[in-house]
C-alpha cells in the first residue's frame, strides 16, 4: 500500500542522518514534511520523549507495540521491533507482543504495561483504578505519568500513520524472529 499523501522532500542533512541511523528515511517523516512546521514540531516532541528515562525503554517499546497491534499500524510494529533489536531485548518475547495475552513470555509487570496501553487505546478508554494503582506501585508517580504520555504519543503516531496509509517499511527484516499476528477478537478498539 502506498501512502495516501505523497512523500515530500526531507532536508538533506536530516535525510543523511536518518539514512545513517536507520538505513532509510522513514515514510512517516517523508509524508509529514508536506507541512514542515508540523514535521518539525512532531520530530522535536518525539526526540524529547525519547530522552525520558524514568520508565525502562523495553517496557515503553512493548507498550508502543501493544498500541500498534491494537490500532493496526504495521509501520509502528516494524520500527519498534527494530528498536527492540537495538535495545537488546529478547526478540522472541518482542515478537509475541501482538499476541501477549496468549503468550507466557511476559512478566506480570510487562503484562500490566501492555494491558494499560490497550486500555488507553480503547475508545472509550477502559483504564481502571485497579490497573492504575498497580502501575503506580510498580513505576511510581513520575513513571506512571511518563508511561501515560508515552502511550498517548504512541496512539498519535499509530493513528496518523494508519490514516496516512503508511505500512511496514521492512525495518524488522534485520531481526531473525517474525512478529506474531494479533488474534482476531471482537474487543472494543
Amino acid at each position: 500500500m502506498a501512502p495516501r499523501i505523497p512523500k515530500a522532500e526531507v532536508p538533506a542533512e536530516m535525510k543523511e542522518t536518518l539514512i545513517e541511523q536507520l538505513g532509510a528515511v522513514p515514510e512517516p517523516v517523508e509524508v509529514i514534511f508536506n507541512n514542515p512546521a508540523v514535521a518539525t514540531s512532531n520530530l522535536q516532541f518525539s526526540a524529547m520523549i525519547a530522552a525520558w528515562d524514568t520508565v525502562d525503554e523495553g517496557l515503553k517499546t512493548f507498550a508502543h507495540m501493544a498500541v500498534a497491534a491494537q490500532v493496526g499500524c504495521s509501520w509502528c510494529l516494524d520500527i519498534n521491533y527494530f528498536a527492540a533489536l537495538n535495545q537488546r531485548l529478547d526478540l522472541e518475547k518482542a515478537s509475541q507482543v501482538p499476541n501477549w495475552r496468549a503468550s507466557d513470555a511476559f512478566t506480570p509487570g510487562e503484562r500490566a504495561v501492555m494491558e494499560y496501553a490497550e486500555a488507553m487505546t480503547n475508545t472509550p478508554s477502559t483504564v481502571t483504578d485497579e490497573l492504575s494503582a498497580s502501575l503506580l506501585g510498580q513505576l511510581g508517580p513520575a513513571g506512571l505519568v511518563e508511561l501515560t504520555v508515552f502511550i498517548g504519543f504512541a496512539n498519535l503516531s499509530t493513528r496518523v500513520n494508519t490514516a496516512h496509509g503508511i505500512t511496514s517499511q521492512g525495518y524488522s527484516e534485520a531481526c531473525a524472529v517474525p512478529l506474531a499476528e494479533r488474534p482476531r477478537t471482537s474487543a472494543v478498539a
